[in-house]
């Protein structure tokens, strides 16, 4: 009896050890996310040249704050107050955050006709021109990589090292198109390190 007392915290020990390793197996593991790429593609169909970038959010995050050029430094981007003076950006972002999906603004005239939306959290501005019917403009942001854009800005500055952070966490996303007689050009985000 004593000798089956004794005995009872190893054969305890034992399945505890045995519990442990079939719960690991049976709980699957929890991946790591995938790492994000932006990827811009240019092509000029008229010479047959292209250019492609393929560069990983984190590592563009981490070289933006060393870029100190005209406009850019430490990673946020200097609007010139003529461009702003009198415009309070973040009223306007709140109005528009709160705002139900809507078409916004149409204009239509001789030269284009252009579309800014919003829908299913995105900033959508949609251009055609009208006397190339080759020119078409795409552009859809998120609102959350906007937010970034002012978050943690003066206001006189977008911070795109932030929305570069906020990029990470949107999923696959395609943001920008163009396209015209002479190029096409494409910006999106997704999880992989090629184009192809």
């Amino acid at each position: 009896m004593i000798e089956t007392l004794r005995r009872r915290p190893q054969v305890a020990a034992v399945f505890c050890l045995l519990a442990v390793a079939i719960t690991a197996q049976a709980v699957p593991t929890v991946a790591a996310p995938a790492e994000r790429y932006l990827h811009v593609n240019v092509q000029y169909p008229t010479n047959g040249e292209s250019v492609n970038v393929n560069v990983p959010l984190a590592m563009a995050e981490k070289i933006l704050p060393a870029i100190n050029n005209h406009g850019l430094h430490n990673g946020k981007v200097t609007i010139e107050n003529a461009e702003m003076k009198g415009v309070d950006v973040r009223a306007l972002l709140d109005a528009v955050r709160t705002a139900p999906d809507n078409e916004f603004v149409t204009v239509k005239d001789n030269d284009s006709d252009v579309r800014v939306a919003k829908a299913n959290g995105n900033i959508i501005v949609h251009v055609i021109g009208k006397k190339n019917k080759n020119q078409k403009v795409d552009v859809t942001v998120p609102l959350k990589i906007v937010d970034a854009l002012f978050d943690s800005a003066k206001n006189d500055e977008l911070d795109v090292a932030a929305a570069l952070r906020a990029l990470s966490d949107a999923g696959d996303i395609l943001l920008v198109t163009v396209q015209d007689s002479s190029q096409k050009v494409r910006v999106w985000v997704d999880s992989r390190n090629t184009q192809s």
